[in-house]
């Protein structure tokens, strides 16, 4: 990400507009489109993005926005309904994409209308001075994917099928040796006869076939090539062909010792993805299981999109634990030094869960930074729509929305890098009871046409002025504006961090409970500081449900204070500037050489984001 301090940082609002702009309260499980409705293009109007870019927000992610597989029936202009034996869900998943150059029918007040209505938003995004970012899907497609936008760039059209792999081959074929009995493809939506896939249930009908695939059969978007993929996998996609051979590890493609290699068609139609976004306006991509994908591709394809438009933003979702990845080295390096921005930090996101929900501390997210590089382009959430709510019944140690203070504090303040709030989260939405195909697993659903109850409270007929919205679910939402704003600031967008827990685990007033003998188990530390501008800033952070800490002394060891670049005659004076909790806050120095800042009470479940003021300096 460009460091450069004329460009803000960036804060990511991530909603679906299935689910954002929906004001249909009636919430059947499994219901139709007719029935719970769906939230439109038109729903995002000049209301709701004067308040988010109120609120500190850079760049909307428009989740889902890509035209998937869906049991919605658009026969009039050409879209019929799919086969119920690809379908999770009514709405369908929103990364079973039928057509990369299309959106979503069901967003347009007019369906034949939908890329120009999408046109019409993009153009609203950009006068309200944000950006969009929409979803790039590269490793998988809709078993039923077929282009009507482009139809000349459709996958598989000149795929030599008798090959399990080719270079040249968009898809990956089965064989008739390949595990699961031969043809036809079997779908895990009819067993005995009888429908077990929840969607098929609800339709009533499935048989457990795919009329595209009964003399051949393609492997499963996450690598399973066999003729009988099971419930658990991605049944309804298929996985695309960037020549490397996952089974074996071939590389057939060009890379650093084999330049010469011919590009392969689907780098090809994937570049031609990503023009037609570009071309109508989308200002960055998040890409889907980035690390899936060779590395290679990436440096190729985002190379290609800088030479349309120099600041395109890319983000990855990766994992470089997943067994998935197309590289034996840390793929998230890899992936950054193909172009990337920024790549997700599931890791620090794992670790704060589980001291709810485990048995980590604080003091473990030391462990998982690794160099700057690394550290500054890690994207950072609490939640988004793949992992369960703050306030999920039963999740984060059931705290609730209250847990996200603490949690997105730290993970916010972090780093230079990219943050991300899921929407929703800002009001606590819960995400309680089974919506359909999603089930009661503490995340919004985004396989079922649904509202969600807490943030329709905020949009409130679409006037996104939070009138319905309870006392606590207002000063929570103020809470986040006042956390976006601060990380904006030069010490945040520009600056360097120093971890304080290292130093403080033999230090008594650490924030200990509960007769703990060592320190670091609920409190968090760390330093920000901007040499450009002098501006300083300690985070304190207390993750304990109920407990205040008191007495709580952080020390700042010698090399924490050269870090800070203390003036030769320091006045500083510490200012508390994210909560609205009044505290004394001291700073004093030691002999040596280290100084003490204490803190006479820290609230359960509270952040600080105390500013060390140069007073000598600054006013």
């Amino acid at each position: 990400m460009n460091p450069d301090s004329s460009a803000p940082r960036v804060r990511i609002y991530q909603l679906l507009p299935r689910l954002f702009g929906n004001v249909n309260e009636t919430r059947k499980p499994n219901g139709t489109l007719a029935e719970n409705g769906t939230g439109k293009f038109a729903d995002l109007n000049d209301a709701a993005l004067v308040s988010l870019k109120a609120m500190g927000f850079t760049h909307l992610w428009l989740t889902g926005v890509l035209r998937q597989a869906t049991s919605a029936d658009y026969s009039a202009i050409g879209l019929p309904a799919d086969d119920p034996d690809l379908l999770k869900g009514l709405a369908g998943s929103p990364y079973a994409i039928k057509d990369c150059f299309d959106v979503c029918p069901d967003y347009a007040t007019q369906p034949a209308e939908r890329l120009a209505e999408f046109k019409a938003l993009l153009a609203r995004i950009h006068a309200a001075g944000l950006r969009t970012i929409i979803d790039c899907v590269p490793n998988h497609v809709a078993r039923s994917y077929r282009s009507t936008v482009q139809p000349d760039a459709d996958f598989g059209a000149k795929d030599n099928r008798k090959k399990f792999f080719d270079p040249q081959n968009n898809f990956f074929y089965l064989q008739p040796d390949s595990p699961g009995g031969g043809a036809p493809l079997r779908l895990p939506t009819v067993r005995d006869g009888q429908l077990v896939s929840p969607t098929c249930k609800v339709l009533g009908k499935g048989d457990g076939r795919f009329d595209g695939e009964l003399d051949h059969g393609k492997v499963t978007g996450n690598n399973v090539a066999s003729w009988a993929p099971g419930p658990n996998d991605w049944y309804e996609t298929i996985k695309l062909n960037y020549g490397f051979d996952f089974t074996t590890g071939a590389q057939e493609y060009p890379a650093a010792d084999q330049a010469g290699k011919p590009v392969p068609d689907t780098w090809l139609k994937m570049d031609r993805v990503l023009v037609h976004w570009q071309a109508l306006g989308v200002d960055g991509f998040r890409c889907d299981m980035a690390h899936m994908v060779p590395p290679e591709f990436w440096a190729w394809a985002i190379a290609r999109a800088r030479a349309r438009k120099a600041d395109v933003f890319f983000a990855a979702e990766a994992y470089d634990n997943d067994p998935a990845k197309v590289t034996k080295a840390n793929v998230m390096t890899a992936l950054l030094n193909a172009g990337f921005d920024a790549v997700y930090d599931d890791p620090s996101y794992k670790a704060l869960k589980a001291i709810y929900d485990g048995n980590k501390w604080a003091n473990d997210l030391d462990g998982l930074f690794g160099d700057d590089f690394l550290f500054h382009r890690s994207l950072r959430y609490a939640e988004n729509h793949d992992e369960v709510r703050l306030a999920g019944a039963g999740q984060w140690g059931g705290v609730g929305a209250e847990v996200g203070r603490p949690v997105a504090a730290i993970l916010y303040g972090l780093s230079r890098g990219p943050v991300l709030l899921y929407s929703g989260q800002e009001v606590g939405e819960p995400a309680r009871g089974a919506e359909g195909f999603g089930g009661d697993d503490a995340r919004t659903t985004i396989f079922d046409y649904w509202s969600m109850p807490e943030l329709v409270k905020w949009v409130n007929g679409h006037r996104y002025d939070g009138a319905r919205l309870s006392p606590e679910q207002k000063k929570l939402r103020e809470f986040y504006a006042r956390l976006l704003a601060l990380v904006g600031e030069p010490a945040f967008r520009d600056g360097e961090c120093f971890r304080l827990n290292y130093a403080n685990n033999a230090n008594e007033h650490f924030g200990r409970v509960g007769g703990e003998t060592a320190s670091g188990h609920w409190l968090y530390a760390y330093l920000r500081f901007d040499v450009k501008r002098g501006q300083r800033f300690l985070v304190l952070a207390n993750l304990h449900r109920s407990e205040p800490l008191r007495d709580v002394q952080v020390r700042l060891p010698r090399e924490a204070v050269a870090f800070l670049q203390m003036p030769a005659k320091p006045a500083l004076k510490p200012v508390e500037r994210l909560m609205d909790t009044k505290t004394e806050i001291a700073l004093a120095g030691a002999e040596d050489g280290a100084m003490m800042v204490r803190v006479a009470e820290l609230p359960p479940l509270t952040p600080f984001y105390i500013e060390l003021k140069n007073t000598a300096d600054r006013p």
